[in-house]
């Protein structure tokens, strides 16, 4: 028989074609109306998963959607790998600014456009192909393998501590392969180190029971879109510091390391300015642009909105107004906690007159990082090296991937992430895509990840 990696290359068209079948499914997680179509993608992952030699596959159900669980143990003394991904994807609004159909995919430029082919059904069928490949040229995996694909990803995981703690045996794994990530380029690899949790809210103001005529009230009573606008004003300082006492209590400095870690990854100022279709910078001072991306927390107002929002003119005294905010967390933080200093910190400064209630959170996860140098980085260094000639770029993530603390904290153990979307892709945007050379240098990838932690 040949190797895996001509098995790979006499079967790319195929395996192209798999992946628009997948990309076809609206699995959009977080809108009821898409639930049928949740379930008939996990349905496509179990069934690609059978047909890629699986012996037990299995779809757990929770009290949303479903986890398609996988289990090919056939290397006694190798090590257990957790592969993990997740199936759903973010919805296609504003529909007008896509240029096709984001559920019919398309080719263009050599990008692959479509929902979620970024973030991850392009990671997803490439890391199945790759086992596919490897085993049936071995006859066997060479170590063996756990299959996590989750349909809720995208709604921040809520019921994946709960299958994980039901199933704790079926899941026992010595580390996790995330696909859930991205390369730096399409030349350059890329190791991300630690993702940053969240935790969000939103904020209610109250100043009356009615909104009043401006001009008999206006200079007599508070007006809650301007009270909101202060409180919003009230989380940073002038220097891009979070005001919120007690928010940086857990936080662990940057090492010299770690900057210069940040600072070999780093994206050129014009250039992050022009991927984010900005023109300036904000944002805490004494750290660079990349450094507070990956390295630092943050508070972001999501939304804020009260009084009249209509067409022209209308003299009203708002009594109700509304704040939505997030909290990006590093390392050390806790969602919960932050959530209620986020809270107190709204009660304190909300001007006087104003009552404050809170809509209950509605996001959370906590933040991980992997431990430095452990086996699945050391094994992934060296073939991202191998296969790029140099060493791979160690990042740390601006966003969040909920379920690697919870790995951590049910199962015990470790992630080392690899994926392969690119900057830019468009990621819960319109027009997402996917670079069409990476379909090929994904599954190479994974398959020679599987085979170097096997030896």
């Amino acid at each position: 028989m040949g190797s895996w990696q001509q098995r790979l290359d006499s079967s790319c068209a195929e395996g192209l074609h798999e992946l628009f079948d997948i990309l076809r499914i609206p699995s959009v997680s977080t809108e009821p109306a898409y639930a049928g179509e949740v379930r008939r993608c996990a349905q496509w992952v179990a069934d690609r998963l059978t047909r890629a030699g699986v012996p037990e596959v299995e779809i757990l159900e929770t009290a949303l959607h479903p986890v398609v669980f996988g289990r090919w143990h056939a290397a006694p003394d190798k090590p257990t790998l957790l592969i993990y991904g997740h199936y759903d994807v973010q919805p296609v609004d504003p529909i007008d600014l896509w240029t096709t159909d984001p559920f019919e995919p398309t080719v263009r430029d050599g990008k692959i456009y479509a929902r979620g082919v970024s973030d991850m059904k392009a990671n997803l069928a490439t890391v199945v192909q790759a086992v596919e490949a490897v085993a049936r040229t071995s006859g066997a995996p060479p170590v063996n393998l756990t299959f996590f694909f989750e349909g809720e990803e995208e709604i921040a995981s809520p019921h994946a501590a709960d299958v994980l703690s039901q199933h704790k045996d079926r899941f026992a794994a010595d580390l996790v392969l995330s696909c859930d990530g991205g390369q730096a380029g399409p030349d350059q690899g890329k190791l991300t180190v630690a993702f940053k949790g969240v935790t969000g809210l939103q904020i209610n103001l109250t100043t009356g029971s009615t909104d009043l005529h401006s001009g008999g009230y206006g200079a007599a009573v508070p007006n809650a879109a301007q009270a909101i606008a202060k409180l919003a004003a009230s989380f940073h300082d002038d220097e891009g510091r979070v005001l919120v006492e007690g928010f940086y209590d857990d936080v662990i400095d940057l090492t010299d390391q770690d900057r210069a870690e940040f600072k070999a990854a780093e994206t050129s100022d014009d250039d992050l300015m022009a991927e984010a279709g900005v023109r300036a910078f904000w944002g805490e001072t004494g750290y660079t642009s990349q450094e507070r991306r990956g390295g630092r927390p943050t508070i972001d107002v999501n939304g804020i909105w009260g009084g009249f929002q209509g067409a022209g003119v209308k003299t009203v005294t708002p009594c109700v107004a509304h704040l939505k905010v997030t909290s990006r967390l590093v390392a050390n933080q806790d969602n919960r906690r932050i959530a209620g200093l986020i809270k107190e910190h709204a009660r304190f400064h909300a001007p006087t007159g104003a009552e404050i209630t809170f809509s209950d959170e509605e996001e959370g996860s906590e933040p991980y990082m992997a431990p430095r140098n452990f086996i699945g980085e050391r094994v992934a260094r060296d073939v991202l090296e191998t296969h790029y000639g140099s060493p791979p770029q160690i990042a740390r993530a601006g966003g969040s991937v909920p379920i690697l603390a919870t790995f951590k904290d049910i199962l015990g153990i470790d992630t080392v992430t690899i994926g392969f979307g690119l900057p830019g892709s468009q990621a819960h945007a319109p027009n997402e895509w996917y670079l069409e050379s990476q379909f090929d240098r994904a599954r190479t990838i994974y398959a020679a990840f599987l085979e170097a932690l096997g030896q």
